[in-house]
């Protein structure tokens, strides 16, 4: 990022913020770091620290637009009365080699990524009560997020951020470049924006849609947080976008006994009950918080991650994570079309191919 002096340039305007911002260059107050700390939809998070108070924070770099104010507006409203979603500190217009940028500054999530920290967690340190405990505080901010009538659109384990290394770390939810407010209407949406491997159905039948699609990508994380790896994945290099498509249109998956056989049948069921293919039949965030697997104690028998820690199935998760980002990232709310590439022959898929064999 540049820090230097300011450039004039054609000052294009895009709508005023609700709430205040700073002019002044941000380098007057905080320190930034050329170590990023990840890359959102529409930019790249760098580490940073405020000079005065010495507050570790994170800054998400955002060209100027109509899509990001928006990203803005709704993540610095929703944070405000929710702990369970990453807090704005402070937002920046600044300008920079003839670029208008905003310039989100966010506290720092010092625990990192939610799989990343469930990886480290081997030697039984991992169980059913764990994976229970976050997915109550994902559903906290949903329902939050919901109550305010936004959709977030982009659920995944890249932005379930923990805030220290802890066990008692609090899981929040960061990411807003897909969030979209349903404006009381009842079907609001229609833009197909999606991550591989948590998109609902509905999404890739490129109809109208709600935010009910956040419940089948919550469910989507419950399973891959339960047993290592996510319900609907390409099983050959041939199906990578069409047998997967496929299998998520007609909600087909299975929860294979090697993996599943001493996770409990409420966890099942709740799983189910997400993952229904029909939107309107789908349970709602009021039904998940009655929950008896969120409500009482759960399981504490150590759930075997080796899948999450499988190398080849990781790198076929981040490439396709990345490769719809980095499209997604590069376009407008237009209809687009994702496709997935990278590694196909995961263990996990090869142990599909074995089972179906």
């Amino acid at each position: 990022m540049a820090t230097g002096t300011h450039k004039k340039t054609t000052n294009i305007r895009y709508g005023s913020f609700p709430f205040t911002t700073r002019r002044n260059p941000i380098i007057d107050d905080y320190d930034i770091s050329s170590e990023a700390l990840g890359c959102g939809i529409n930019g790249k998070v760098l580490k940073c620290q405020h000079r005065r108070t010495g507050q570790k924070c994170a800054l998400k770099i955002l060209k100027d637009s109509v899509r990001a104010r928006q990203e803005i507006i709704m993540h610095k409203r929703a944070c405000e009365n929710c702990q369970y979603i990453v807090q704005v500190v402070d937002v920046y217009e600044n300008t920079y080699d003839f670029n208008q940028c905003l310039l989100l500054v966010m506290e720092r999530m010092e625990g990192g990524e939610l799989f990343n920290r469930i990886r480290e967690r081997t030697n039984g340190l991992y169980t059913e009560r764990d994976a229970a405990r976050y997915i109550w505080m994902i559903v906290q901010a949903v329902k939050h997020l919901h109550q305010m009538d936004i959709a977030h659109r982009d659920l995944k384990p890249e932005n379930l951020l923990l805030t220290n290394e802890k066990n008692d770390a609090i899981l929040k939810l960061s990411d807003f470049g897909f969030a979209k407010h349903g404006n009381d209407q009842l079907l609001p949406l229609c833009t197909p924006l999606f991550t591989p491997f948590y998109v609902a159905p509905e999404i890739l039948s490129r109809g109208r849609y709600d935010k009910a699609c956040d419940i089948w990508s919550m469910g989507i994380i419950m399973y891959v947080l339960l047993c290592g790896y996510p319900p609907f994945f390409p099983e050959s290099e041939e199906q990578l976008s069409t047998g997967l498509r496929s299998r998520i249109r007609t909600g087909n998956y299975q929860f294979p006994n090697e993996e599943w056989e001493h996770i409990s049948e409420e966890a099942k069921s709740t799983i189910r009950r997400m993952l229904t293919v029909e939107p309107a039949q789908r349970i709602t965030i009021g039904e998940i918080l009655t929950s008896t697997w969120l409500t009482e104690l759960t399981s504490e028998r150590p759930i075997d991650m080796i899948a999450l820690q499988d190398v080849e199935t990781q790198t076929q998760l981040e490439v396709a994570v990345a490769s719809a980002t980095d499209i997604q990232r590069r376009t407008d709310d237009d209809d687009i079309e994702i496709k997935i590439s990278g590694p196909a022959a995961s263990r996990i898929a090869k142990r599909a191919a074995k089972r179906k064999q």
